[in-house]
């Protein structure tokens, strides 16, 4: 018998390429069990992330809202010594800092342990690591994952830079709120979150679930099991990219095996576009930037019992989708006079007749700068004058901004209307309808750093 609502299981890449796996076109990386996903699911071309860099974009898709409404778009990194002087103004959250998501914010995760979920997080979160700002606050109940990025540890980074003062300390293993490893070993990472995923699955056969899991791959750096990097024919990223869907393919097995397969929604997807070591193609630009390589990201569908196998879905969509369509599948009730950006896809799933994106116009921030907008197929970069038609130039090459003046006219004019609403510091605009995100006073990091601790020299041979 089918359950009622389905379980759903969101698996998030960080910093993945749009052609880095087999079905969006990579010749290089092997991805048998993503190329089956699509096969037996639905692919979209033209799905964005709400941000080309990862602390907005995973706020945006909690809380179903771009990152400036959130005011989770650009962070001032301060000296953790309590004198707040800033060092520097970044896109990301680093260890340590005052912000957070607002807890007050409904979340993907809430909305769906309020319709009798059993709700988990796996992998890494970066949307604030004090207490305040883990995981527990937005619905989820239970943890095992890292806080931040996997780069912002002990083992990469120039104890020399400005910022190394935000990142002086051993990276945690978190579960729930408690710091059970520091600077753990990252080439094991994937294989612990995958063996938690099946066991959260296993146990909870018998009743709806919701699963986020959030891979370290393929952020830098690249820590790969030596398996995978024998087998790989495209070094370290081909490795990581194949243990991510070596993990798939586990939960796929462990779904089966309970029986589970049909009554379950995979979604499949990347924080942003790749960086400059993965492939983008036919896209322009990587990530952190406001061209398609920078948030159009791969996005793969599965859910045997409503999406058609086999099908392709080329309107605009987002992650801020996730909370109205979750909110759709289930019944739940949203309307609560809060402004939200995203838009349910439950229609463009199921191929339902008349099904079109909700999306008139759809924002490109690069931190507070509105630097792009699309209506359509026309995409406007507002400040380099330039306009793409993506229908036929996806890559991004020929300007059409002097050809069709109307069109530019009309992209200007719902620019000017976006700024009003949710602001745009280029231009000096403060938004209307803009809302807190989280602060905390004294923010301390999950870990610290002791240099002159006899086990850590002898650990890390890093000077004080």
């Amino acid at each position: 018998m089918s359950k009622k609502n389905p379980n759903i299981i969101l698996i998030n890449c960080d910093d993945l390429g749009y052609a880095d796996i087999g079905c969006y076109g990579s010749t290089l990386n092997k991805t048998p069990a993503l190329d089956r996903l699509a096969e037996q699911g639905m692919r979209f071309t033209d799905f964005y992330a709400a941000a080309p860099v990862c602390t907005p974009s995973r706020a945006a898709m909690l809380a179903g809202s771009y990152p400036r409404r959130l005011n989770m778009h650009a962070f001032d990194i301060r000296k953790i010594d309590g004198s707040g002087e800033i060092l520097e103004h970044r896109g990301v959250l680093f260890p340590g800092q005052a912000e957070g998501l607002n807890p007050q914010e409904k979340t993907i995760a809430s909305v769906l342990k309020e319709g009798g979920y059993t709700t988990k997080m796996i992998g890494k979160w970066h949307v604030g690591d004090q207490p305040e700002f883990l995981p527990a606050h937005y619905g989820f109940d239970s943890w095992f994952g890292i806080p931040y990025s996997n780069d912002m540890g002990l083992q990469t980074r120039s104890l020399e830079k400005a910022w190394a003062q935000h990142i002086k300390a051993p990276l945690p293993l978190v579960r729930d709120s408690v710091v059970v490893q520091e600077q753990p070993d990252q080439t094991s990472v994937t294989e612990r979150y995958t063996e938690e995923a099946v066991t959260f699955i296993r146990e909870n056969a018998d009743r709806p679930f919701f699963l986020y899991f959030a891979h370290t791959y393929v952020h830098n750096p690249l820590f790969v099991p030596e398996v995978f990097e024998r087998q790989s024919e495209n070094g370290v990223l081909g490795a990581a990219v194949a243990h991510i869907d070596w993990s798939l393919a586990m939960l796929e097995y462990e779904l089966e095996r309970c029986g589970l397969t049909d009554d379950t929604l995979i979604i499949f997807t990347s924080d942003n576009g790749g960086a400059r070591k993965s492939v983008n193609t036919p896209l322009r630009g990587f990530k952190g930037s406001t061209w398609e390589g920078g948030q159009r990201v791969n996005c793969i569908m599965k859910w045997p019992a409503r999406i058609p196998a086999g099908t392709t879905c080329g309107e605009i969509s987002t992650m801020m989708d996730f909370l109205p369509t979750f909110a759709d599948i289930t019944g739940a009730d949203i309307e609560d006079g809060v402004i939200r950006d995203g838009h349910t896809m439950l229609g463009l799933m199921t191929q339902e007749t008349g099904a079109s994106s909700g999306y008139g116009e759809f924002l490109y921030f690069k931190e507070g700068n509105l630097d792009a907008i699309r209506s359509g197929d026309y995409k406007l970069h507002l400040h380099l004058k330039e306009l793409y038609d993506l229908d036929t130039d996806i890559g991004e090459t020929d300007n059409k901004y002097d050809e069709l003046p109307d069109v530019v006219q009309k992209l200007l004019y719902m620019a000017e209307v976006a700024r009003v609403d949710l602001g745009d510091d280029i231009t000096g605009v403060t938004g209307a309808n803009q809302r807190p995100c989280g602060w905390v006073e004294n923010p301390k990091p999950l870990t610290t750093y002791d240099p002159n601790h006899p086990y850590i020299v002898a650990l890390y041979d890093i000077p004080g």
